[in-house]
């Protein structure tokens, strides 16, 4: 370690030369360095590693039996090192073997992953992909520490600290079976306020939301008479019941088993992002993945 610490990268690189060489003008040349600024660099390697390195022979130098020791060991660290330093090279998604583990709530698998997935698959058929299961309170832990390489989120409530990226807004319609008597046409708001409604509460067992919320700033009250934890499953609830709820459109817009109507009370949309953290920002790999997912929400298709 001391004989590490009095070298410098400029001895390693003259010394490599230097054993390709075997001649003190060459390397000069070589390295676009003097010939003394070559002969004080040998020197003080010489100190360094306590040998010669290069003796004078018949035809230039000829290395020591510690110098032919060096010489590989020596090039393939400076390789090692070069690449290490170098611009990182495009990526290639055909050529792709990455693990992408991202984070996100059954919405966002279902209206930004799931459309996705088919074209990931063609364009970097050697990747893989995991959906991990977004729970909001450790989503910055899991970036930083590599858990996770990309999170989908509402932009309300977001980490801090993490890049964002927006990639749509959402509304919210009232959804309920197909042929639903109730959702023949859009209700009143008095119609509205005695449906049996269901929701979704990712806490657990909450029946208190975003439209009761808009509701009480008009004096009004619904009745939630069922709480889920997921919005698939809210789904499947709709088509088997008369219950009804208020959904984001992209969840059920186009599903022959269910009705869509326009709800009699605004409720407030959302904005969906991308959340990364800064060790991978640059990453050529991950910038691809986001773009590719920002592009296929951007499609025609996105949310059908």
């Amino acid at each position: 370690m001391n004989s590490l610490r009095r070298l410098d990268l400029n001895l390693l690189i003259t010394l490599d030369v230097l054993l390709a060489e075997h001649n003190v003008t060459r390397a000069a040349e070589r390295l676009n360095f003097s010939q003394p600024s070559v002969s004080v660099h040998l020197a003080k390697l010489r100190e360094i590693f306590g040998d010669p390195l290069l003796l004078p022979g018949p035809r230039g130098m000829r290395p020591t039996a510690r110098a032919d020791a060096l010489r590989e060991p020596l090039r393939q660290a400076l390789e090692a090192l070069e690449s290490a330093v170098s611009p990182a090279s495009p990526f290639d998604p055909a050529a792709s073997q990455h693990t992408w583990r991202v984070a996100a709530s059954d919405y966002g698998e279902s209206t930004i992953l799931l459309p996705a997935l088919a074209g990931l698959r063609s364009a970097a058929p050697g990747a893989r992909l995991a959906f991990i299961e977004s729970v909001p309170s450790g989503l910055a832990r899991q970036a930083e520490q590599g858990e996770i390489d990309l999170a989908l989120h509402t932009s309300e409530g977001a980490p801090s600290g993490l890049h964002r990226r927006a990639l749509f807004t959402e509304r919210y319609v009232l959804a309920g079976r197909a042929g639903h008597p109730r959702l023949k046409k859009p209700p009143t708001l008095a119609q509205f306020c005695e449906l049996d409604h269901v929701m979704v509460s990712p806490d657990g067992g909450g029946f208190y939301g975003v439209t009761d919320t808009a509701l009480a700033q008009l004096g009004l009250t619904r009745r939630v008479v069922l709480s889920v934890p997921h919005f698939l499953l809210l789904r499947s609830v709709l088509a088997a019941t008369d219950l009804v709820a208020i959904m984001p459109l992209r969840l059920v817009d186009g599903l022959p088993a269910l009705q869509v109507v326009e709800p009699p009370v605004a409720v407030p949309g959302f904005e969906m992002s991308m959340l990364w953290h800064e060790r991978v920002h640059r990453d050529p790999a991950h910038q691809w993945l986001r773009d590719y997912i920002a592009a296929s929400c951007d499609s025609p298709m996105a949310g059908q």
